[in-house]
């Protein structure tokens, strides 16, 4: 077999996966309204693509306050609960594992989504900055609304979202989910904290690199004593900067908080990787150090091809490779790269993102 690495087994914290695919967290608009609900359409595409090893869902709020596109899912309430559970159910029943994505957006909202003002670490908005709203269309298409500036989060909101973070965890353990990834990356709440451009902060969470991770940490041990450790990850994003995200800091940040994690002894680390043409390649030198530095599992995520993978699968520098856009359109996408078959294209960029039906959604069809 071309690819061995890619198609074997792999124990993640004891939890037994059938291959190291992992079907990577993309952002998904098709919650039930109002009240954000995950239902039977989604069911049926999280167990399209159960072939996967491990599936990491869709980024879903902790709170209402935490909700920064319009129509995301949720799981802060009794009724998202239960749409959750369909889904982990119909997951189960083919064979795969299931992690849901915690989620809080911080500044990278607007009222117009959520009818709250924003919360960061600063006052600060980001600049060059959009979210979603939908306007109705026909074909489903996204209305982009910039970001407004946010309120500079109290005591307080810290302490409110940390237990916000940690009822998700328990609420997404009762819905029947395998474990937990706490979003920490691409320019949301708590990446907000990690960066010293974002974060203007004189108290103990701002000002040095210590301070900036401490909510990091704080969440995570939170999370990893109220549902386990071994159900508990971490995604992080060294190497992307949109959302006015540019830290010079932040890779020394960024190891700093690993190794504050291997501490806590977290199922692992997920590295959402640039994906477009021209991103920036991630040093072979900050791979190794990293897998000195945290011993539990390490995943890469971003526009990887199969070959890439195996690589660094080979290389022993990551120990699972996620797949977005090719699970995306190709719900079968472990037996393409198995039989070398072709693959299915995004068919309707209109509605990538939403729209509420199954078109461009659920319709992708298997080889």
């Amino acid at each position: 077999m071309k690819y061995q690495q890619l198609f074997q087994e792999y124990k993640l914290n004891g939890t037994q996966l059938k291959n190291r695919f992992l079907m990577a967290p993309m952002t998904r608009s098709r919650a039930s309204q109002p009240g954000d609900i995950p239902n039977s359409l989604m069911a049926q595409y999280y167990a399209q693509r159960s072939s996967a090893g491990i599936i990491i869902t869709e980024a879903t709020q902790v709170s209402l306050q935490g909700k920064g596109y319009a129509n995301t899912p949720g799981i802060y309430s009794k009724e998202q609960i239960e749409g959750w559970r369909i889904i982990t159910d119909a997951v189960h029943k083919n064979g795969s594992k299931i992690f849901l994505q915690l989620w809080h957006v911080g500044r990278v909202s607007s009222s117009k989504v959520n009818g709250l003002q924003p919360i960061a670490p600063s006052a600060l908005m980001a600049q060059n900055t959009s979210v979603y709203i939908f306007d109705g269309a026909l074909n489903g298409d996204a209305t982009f609304v910039p970001v407004e500036e946010p309120r500079e989060m109290n005591a307080a909101d810290i302490k409110t979202v940390i237990e916000e973070f940690v009822q998700g965890a328990r609420n997404a353990i009762e819905a029947g989910f395998d474990g937990v990834e706490i979003h920490g990356a691409n320019g949301y709440l708590i990446d907000q904290f990690l960066r010293s451009n974002s974060n203007k902060r004189t108290d103990q969470y701002g000002g040095t690199k210590e301070n900036r991770i401490r909510l990091l940490i704080e969440i995570s041990k939170a999370v990893a004593d109220a549902i386990g450790k071994g159900k508990t990850g971490i995604r992080l994003s060294p190497f992307i900067s949109f959302k006015d995200m540019n830290d010079p800091e932040i890779l020394q940040t960024i190891m700093l908080a690993a190794a504050e994690l291997n501490k806590l002894d977290v199922a692992y680390i997920h590295l959402c990787e640039a994906d477009w043409d021209d991103a920036p390649q991630i040093p072979i030198d900050f791979r190794i150090k990293l897998r000195d530095t945290f011993k539990n599992a390490i995943i890469a995520t971003g526009n990887k091809t199969p070959d890439e993978g195996e690589k660094l699968l080979q290389d022993d520098l990551v120990d699972l490779i996620g797949f977005g856009r090719n699970f995306l359109t190709n719900p079968d996408y472990p037996a393409r790269v198995q039989q070398n078959l072709i693959l299915n294209k995004i068919s309707n960029t209109h509605t990538l993102f939403g729209g509420g039906k199954a078109q461009g959604y659920t319709d992708y069809p298997f080889f």
